[in-house]
Protein backbone atom coordinates (compact mmCIF):
# COMPACT_ATOMS: atom_id res chain seq x y z
CA UNK A 1 0.00 0.00 0.00
CA UNK A 2 1.35 3.40 -0.98
CA UNK A 3 1.50 6.21 1.55
CA UNK A 4 -0.39 9.49 1.18
CA UNK A 5 2.69 11.32 -0.17
CA UNK A 6 5.51 10.19 -2.45
CA UNK A 7 8.60 12.33 -3.07
CA UNK A 8 9.54 11.88 -6.74
CA UNK A 9 12.49 14.26 -7.10
CA UNK A 10 14.47 16.73 -4.99
CA UNK A 11 16.73 19.38 -6.56
CA UNK A 12 18.95 21.80 -4.62
CA UNK A 13 18.42 25.26 -6.13
CA UNK A 14 20.66 27.11 -3.67
CA UNK A 15 22.72 26.34 -0.59
CA UNK A 16 24.40 29.72 -0.27
CA UNK A 17 22.98 30.80 3.12
CA UNK A 18 20.50 28.02 3.87
CA UNK A 19 19.07 25.38 1.53
CA UNK A 20 16.42 26.02 -1.10
CA UNK A 21 15.06 22.86 -2.73
CA UNK A 22 12.58 22.21 -5.51
CA UNK A 23 10.57 19.12 -4.63
CA UNK A 24 8.37 17.18 -7.02
CA UNK A 25 5.87 15.00 -5.18
CA UNK A 26 2.65 13.05 -5.58
CA UNK A 27 -0.17 12.96 -3.07
CA UNK A 28 -3.77 11.83 -2.86
CA UNK A 29 -6.18 14.73 -3.12
CA UNK A 30 -9.52 14.97 -1.31
CA UNK A 31 -11.17 12.88 -4.05
CA UNK A 32 -8.63 10.06 -3.66
CA UNK A 33 -6.84 10.82 -6.94
CA UNK A 34 -3.05 10.96 -7.23
CA UNK A 35 -1.83 14.42 -8.27
CA UNK A 36 1.71 15.62 -8.96
CA UNK A 37 2.96 19.00 -7.74
CA UNK A 38 6.22 21.01 -7.55
CA UNK A 39 7.04 23.28 -4.63
CA UNK A 40 10.11 25.17 -3.46
CA UNK A 41 11.02 24.52 0.16
CA UNK A 42 13.42 26.69 2.17
CA UNK A 43 15.23 24.88 4.99
CA UNK A 44 16.95 27.16 7.47
CA UNK A 45 16.75 24.84 10.47
CA UNK A 46 14.52 25.19 13.51
CA UNK A 47 14.57 28.15 15.86
CA UNK A 48 13.52 29.48 19.23
CA UNK A 49 12.14 32.82 20.42
CA UNK A 50 11.73 34.27 23.91
CA UNK A 51 9.99 37.24 25.46
CA UNK A 52 11.64 38.47 28.64
CA UNK A 53 9.29 40.27 31.02
CA UNK A 54 9.59 42.02 34.36
CA UNK A 55 6.25 41.68 36.07
CA UNK A 56 6.81 44.21 38.86
CA UNK A 57 8.14 46.91 36.48
CA UNK A 58 5.63 45.91 33.74
CA UNK A 59 8.40 45.95 31.12
CA UNK A 60 9.60 43.66 28.34
CA UNK A 61 12.93 43.23 26.58
CA UNK A 62 12.83 43.43 22.78
CA UNK A 63 15.47 43.92 20.10
CA UNK A 64 15.75 46.10 17.02
CA UNK A 65 17.75 45.05 13.98
CA UNK A 66 17.92 45.37 10.21
CA UNK A 67 16.00 42.69 8.27
CA UNK A 68 16.69 42.76 4.53
CA UNK A 69 13.54 40.82 3.50
CA UNK A 70 11.36 43.40 5.27
CA UNK A 71 13.22 46.21 3.47
CA UNK A 72 12.75 44.51 0.09
CA UNK A 73 9.02 44.20 0.89
CA UNK A 74 8.36 47.86 1.69
CA UNK A 75 9.77 48.51 5.19
CA UNK A 76 11.58 51.80 4.42
CA UNK A 77 14.25 51.47 7.12
CA UNK A 78 14.43 47.67 7.11
CA UNK A 79 14.49 47.81 10.93
CA UNK A 80 12.22 45.47 12.92
CA UNK A 81 11.44 45.32 16.61
CA UNK A 82 11.42 41.69 17.69
CA UNK A 83 11.57 39.31 20.61
CA UNK A 84 14.99 37.70 21.01
CA UNK A 85 15.32 34.70 18.68
CA UNK A 86 17.78 32.46 16.94
CA UNK A 87 18.43 29.13 15.31
CA UNK A 88 18.93 26.00 17.39
CA UNK A 89 22.34 25.20 15.86
CA UNK A 90 22.12 21.53 16.94
CA UNK A 91 21.19 22.47 20.53
CA UNK A 92 17.88 21.63 22.14
CA UNK A 93 15.45 24.55 22.07
CA UNK A 94 15.89 25.52 25.74
CA UNK A 95 19.70 25.60 25.58
CA UNK A 96 19.59 27.51 22.30
CA UNK A 97 17.27 30.20 23.63
CA UNK A 98 19.38 30.67 26.77
CA UNK A 99 22.46 31.14 24.53
CA UNK A 100 20.65 33.54 22.18
CA UNK A 101 19.23 35.55 25.08
CA UNK A 102 22.66 36.20 26.53
CA UNK A 103 24.25 36.94 23.12
CA UNK A 104 21.51 39.29 21.91
CA UNK A 105 20.18 40.95 25.07
CA UNK A 106 23.01 40.55 27.58
CA UNK A 107 20.68 38.88 30.13
CA UNK A 108 21.70 35.56 31.72
CA UNK A 109 18.31 34.08 32.51
CA UNK A 110 17.27 31.38 34.96
CA UNK A 111 14.00 29.56 34.44
CA UNK A 112 12.40 29.59 31.01
CA UNK A 113 8.89 28.38 30.22
CA UNK A 114 8.07 26.79 26.89
CA UNK A 115 4.76 28.19 25.69
CA UNK A 116 4.21 26.31 22.41
CA UNK A 117 5.80 25.52 19.07
CA UNK A 118 4.57 26.52 15.63
CA UNK A 119 5.31 26.48 11.92
CA UNK A 120 5.52 30.16 11.02
CA UNK A 121 5.33 29.97 7.21
CA UNK A 122 4.49 26.33 6.35
CA UNK A 123 3.72 27.04 2.70
CA UNK A 124 7.42 27.34 1.92
CA UNK A 125 9.64 27.21 5.04
CA UNK A 126 10.42 24.02 7.02
CA UNK A 127 11.22 25.81 10.31
CA UNK A 128 9.48 24.95 13.57
CA UNK A 129 9.78 27.82 16.05
CA UNK A 130 9.81 27.07 19.79
CA UNK A 131 8.26 29.87 21.87
CA UNK A 132 9.41 30.72 25.41
CA UNK A 133 8.79 33.34 28.08
CA UNK A 134 10.94 34.15 31.11
CA UNK A 135 10.99 36.70 33.89
CA UNK A 136 14.02 38.94 34.20
CA UNK A 137 15.34 41.38 36.78
CA UNK A 138 18.03 44.04 36.23
CA UNK A 139 20.69 42.04 38.12
CA UNK A 140 20.52 39.34 35.40
CA UNK A 141 22.17 41.77 32.93
CA UNK A 142 25.75 40.50 32.48
CA UNK A 143 26.77 42.58 29.43
CA UNK A 144 25.34 44.97 26.85
CA UNK A 145 24.15 42.35 24.37
CA UNK A 146 23.94 43.26 20.71
CA UNK A 147 24.70 39.90 19.13
CA UNK A 148 27.88 38.37 17.79
CA UNK A 149 30.07 40.13 15.26
CA UNK A 150 31.05 36.87 13.50
CA UNK A 151 27.32 36.20 12.95
CA UNK A 152 27.03 39.69 11.41
CA UNK A 153 24.58 40.77 14.12
CA UNK A 154 24.06 44.43 15.01
CA UNK A 155 21.27 44.36 17.56
CA UNK A 156 19.88 47.18 19.70
CA UNK A 157 18.38 46.05 23.02
CA UNK A 158 15.11 47.76 24.03
CA UNK A 159 13.44 47.74 27.43
CA UNK A 160 9.87 48.90 26.91
CA UNK A 161 6.79 49.28 29.06
CA UNK A 162 4.45 46.39 28.26
CA UNK A 163 1.50 48.69 27.46
CA UNK A 164 3.68 50.68 25.07
CA UNK A 165 4.74 47.47 23.28
CA UNK A 166 1.06 46.53 22.83
CA UNK A 167 0.33 49.99 21.39
CA UNK A 168 3.26 49.55 19.01
CA UNK A 169 1.47 46.57 17.48
CA UNK A 170 -1.54 48.77 16.68
CA UNK A 171 0.60 51.62 15.31
CA UNK A 172 2.60 49.24 13.12
CA UNK A 173 5.90 49.85 14.92
CA UNK A 174 5.93 46.14 15.83
CA UNK A 175 5.16 44.00 12.77
CA UNK A 176 7.00 40.79 13.63
CA UNK A 177 4.58 37.86 13.98
CA UNK A 178 6.47 35.90 16.64
CA UNK A 179 6.78 39.03 18.80
CA UNK A 180 3.09 39.84 18.46
CA UNK A 181 2.23 36.26 19.44
CA UNK A 182 4.34 36.39 22.61
CA UNK A 183 3.13 39.84 23.67
CA UNK A 184 -0.45 38.60 23.28
CA UNK A 185 0.44 35.43 25.23
CA UNK A 186 1.56 37.52 28.20
CA UNK A 187 -1.65 39.52 27.98
CA UNK A 188 -3.89 36.42 27.70
CA UNK A 189 -2.22 34.83 30.71
CA UNK A 190 -2.67 37.99 32.76
CA UNK A 191 1.07 38.09 33.48
CA UNK A 192 1.27 41.78 32.65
Amino acid sequence: MEGPIEIIKTEVLSDNWYVLRKITYRYRDAGGQWVTRNREVYDRGNGAVILLYNKSARKVILTRQFRLPSFVNGNESGMLIEACAGLLDRDNAEDAIRRETEEETGYKIGTVEKVYEAYMSPGSVTEILYFFIAEYIPSMKVHEGGGLEHEQEDIEVLELPFDEALKMIRTGEIKDGKTIMLLQELRLRGLM
